[in-house]
């Protein structure tokens, strides 16, 4: 495989030689499109009675304002109960108290359900952005600083990444804040390749205490550290760190929780709200394996709940223990980005309880390695946007579904495999696919006994790339190529330095 994509953005980025005009652009360009995204309808944009995630968002902005820590997770849950970790909490807490001081008409507490003035709406936007400019971009900026050191290659990923479609449509098309939860994971991700163990493990816990969906990461980040651990060259040093890191993380989780901790009560409905087992195996058409199945066999009718649960867990540990274990043996940067693809794909793709939106989780690492695994880094993003497009299209985001999907593969350009006679064959059957798809959702009505016949169809073609994906991502970190042992920087085993 070539090292990188011959990228089209890079043309347009080196017209200029001013040192700071080009991490400018490269900010400010994809700051721009999230504006125009913006502009578009949002999740239950005008549908009543409970209207989508915006008002979900504004609720919690609103009770966090209105009531005391202790009814944050009581209050009216049949309306918008808040089912996000504490961190969600104080920051839609932060959000609220702003904005009541400009106008308290949008966050009164009962009164203010369903507001959507075109004031209110710019505000909630304006925090989406905000939010992301202050941890996702400078996380993305830092992690181009330390992988990548020449400066075109920097700023050509810099400017792929951020301007990655599928992070852009839900946030600041659909309308949520995963932004924050992944700028934190990826602080962490920054803090253990240059080595800060502790403060990298206080970021992901800052993760962890945004959205819980951040456990797709979780175990290789603990094999990542595990292995670390055990790589000192003296025992001691490697048991002091493991002990600080479990200082740390207990001292990170009690101070997120601290509001709640005199009463057990409050803990287990939190724990209740943020892992809402009752729901079912999954939610909507969702490209993973339990969905695809349920075409040929309806599990949720032949298996339990309780049954359900010990199957995805059963199928994900199976997934992910091979990739952790080999990682924790030892534990590379590039063994580490693979790991972290790995297991949330197979999260997203196995686990309990997967939203569509979920895959932004894989999406993050991957975009993490588009210059080092530039063609299945592609067709990922692409099959990540089209798994969404359903979602997408009920929520009137068709137009800046197409147009930011094709501008970054505009920006992207062409690459190639060294055997690329066969690959290109399989991308363009991909593609294809695709593109007939959508041409046949345009213009041929389904049955009325099949009404989500295109969603299906969509959730299992989806699934099938996806888990393809899986099988390849899972083959290069067993098996590395010249160019994927480059992945988030040199290959060697991480070295250790004290803390």
């Amino acid at each position: 495989m070539e090292q990188g994509p011959a990228c089209r953005g890079l043309q347009l980025l080196t017209t200029t030689q001013t040192s700071w005009t080009i991490p400018l652009i490269c900010i400010l360009v994809p700051l721009l499109f999230r504006w125009i995204v913006a502009l578009n309808p949002y999740s239950g944009f005008n549908t009543p009675p409970l209207y989508g995630d915006y008002e979900a968002q504004r609720h919690w902005m609103e009770i966090t304002n209105a009531l005391p820590s202790s009814q944050w997770y009581q209050y009216d849950l049949d309306w918008w109960g808040l089912d996000y970790p504490p961190l969600t909490a104080f920051h839609s807490w932060i959000c609220g108290f702003i904005g009541l001081r400009i106008n308290p008409d949008w966050f009164a507490l009962d009164t203010s359900r369903g507001y959507e003035s075109p004031e209110s709406k710019f505000f909630m936007r304006a925090t989406v952005v905000v939010s992301e400019a202050l941890v996702y971009i400078p996380a993305v900026w830092c992690f181009c600083r330390i992988v990548y050191p020449q400066q075109q290659r920097k700023y050509l990923v810099l400017l792929l990444i951020l301007m990655q479609p599928t992070l852009i449509l839900i946030d600041h098309g659909h309308f949520q804040f995963n932004s924050v939860m992944l700028g934190f994971a990826l602080w962490a991700i920054n803090g253990y390749l240059t080595k800060h163990y502790l403060l990298g493990s206080v970021c992901f816990c800052l993760a962890l205490g945004f959205k819980q969906m951040a456990l797709y990461y979780s175990p290789a980040v603990f094999s990542f550290l595990i292995g670390t651990c055990i790589s000192m060259p003296k025992k001691q040093q490697g048991l002091l760190l493991f002990c600080q890191l479990g200082v740390t993380v207990i001292t990170a989780f009690g101070l997120l929780l601290s509001p709640w901790l005199a009463s057990v009560d409050d803990l287990l409905q939190i724990l209740h709200r943020v892992f809402p087992v009752a729901r079912g195996l999954y939610e909507d058409k969702v490209a993973n394996i339990w969905c695809a199945l349920n075409v040929i066999v309806k599990l949720r009718n032949v298996l339990s709940l309780e049954s359900t649960v010990r199957l995805s867990l059963c199928a994900t540990l199976a997934a992910i223990l091979p990739i952790n274990i080999h990682l924790g043996m030892s534990p590379t940067r590039s063994r580490f980005g693979y790991a972290l693809v790995n297991t949330s794909l197979a999260f997203f793709l196995l686990s309990f309880q997967v939203h569509e939106k979920s895959i932004l989780l894989p999406a993050l690492p991957i975009s993490l390695m588009l210059y080092d695994e530039p063609e299945a880094a592609k067709i990922f993003m692409n099959v990540a946007m089209f798994s969404m497009f359903p979602l997408l299209k009920r929520e009137g985001l068709v137009i800046p579904y197409f147009g930011i999907t094709l501008l970054w593969n505009w920006l992207f350009g062409s690459t190639s495999f060294s055997s690329s006679t066969m690959i290109n064959i399989i991308k363009q059957m991909i593609y294809a696919s695709i593109f007939i798809w959508h041409v046949t959702e345009c213009w041929i009505v389904p049955p009325n006994h099949w009404p989500d016949l295109y969603t299906v169809v969509n959730a299992i073609i989806s699934c099938g790339y996806f888990s393809c994906l899986f099988l390849y991502f899972t083959y290069r970190q067993f098996y590395p190529s010249s160019s994927s042992t480059n992945v988030f920087g040199e290959s060697s085993v991480v070295k250790i330095k004290s803390t």
